[in-house]
């Protein structure tokens, strides 16, 4: 039988946001990969991971997953990471990788899966979405993402505060993820745009340190790295006024 791998999104980090049949294909899985930036370290995805299966069948790998500076040593990490999967796969047959959010959605197991390919020739990979940090901070904060015909936006802000300011010159929503270092930079752009009535941030969703709040409260500092933005379209109140 062919060698299987299957990104698994587990949601932003609320382990009863995990989808049956992610846990299912978690459950089914001979090994779960869990990505880490250092061995030691148990990261959001296995936390989530570990209410599903037990922690014999996890599987820490390190991915160089803030190098951005130095693209040798990011490739040669990606590369060991690759080896090592491919290694589980020859042994175990059938492994699952756990990724935060949704597997097709700035998710590491993108680079992964084709470097796996290309290891192990007739590797099988599947996917299993996986409700992502916008779906979540919507659902606690009461935003909505989109209403009639509004189109919706989702930049990473590591591409930039341009793009970001592009995406808020224009119509619908724009969610931007990952901007917690550039945090001013993000308050400008909102300023700058007057975007920031009914925007909201929220970082750490689901767990005990989770912070939900208006963007206006932004004041510069830096928050973590995975937190997110959504500045709703600019709406009139009216009830199906966009249809």
């Amino acid at each position: 039988m062919s060698s299987r791998l299957i990104g698994v999104g587990v949601g932003p980090g609320d382990p009863e946001l995990v989808t049956v049949k992610g846990v299912n294909a978690l459950r089914a899985a001979d090994v779960v990969v869990v990505p880490v930036m250092d061995t030691g370290e148990r990261g959001r995805a296995e936390a989530t991971v570990l209410h599903y299966v037990p922690g014999e069948k996890v599987v820490r790998v390190v991915f160089a997953l803030n190098e951005r500076s130095d693209r040798t040593r990011r490739e040669a990490a990606w590369d060991a990471a690759g080896k090592r999967v491919a290694g589980l796969l020859g042994k175990h047959g059938r492994v699952a990788f756990a990724t935060i959010g949704d597997p097709n959605v700035y998710s590491t197991f993108t680079y992964l899966a084709q470097t796996v390919a290309a290891l192990v020739p007739g590797t099988v990979v599947e996917t299993v979405p996986g409700i992502t940090a916008m779906q979540d901070l919507a659902a606690r904060s009461g935003a909505v993402l989109t209403e009639g015909t509004e189109p919706l936006t989702l930049v990473p802000v590591t591409a930039g505060a341009a793009v970001l300011k592009e995406a808020l010159s224009g119509p619908g929503t724009v969610v931007a993820y990952k901007f917690g270092r550039q945090a001013r930079e993000v308050a400008e752009a909102l300023r700058d745009s007057g975007r920031f009535d009914g925007a909201v941030w929220g970082s750490a969703l689901g767990l005990p340190e989770e912070s939900i709040r208006p963007a206006a409260d932004l004041d510069g500092a830096p928050l973590p790295y995975l937190s997110t933005l959504i500045a709703p379209a600019r709406r009139d109140g009216g009830r199906g006024g966009k249809l």
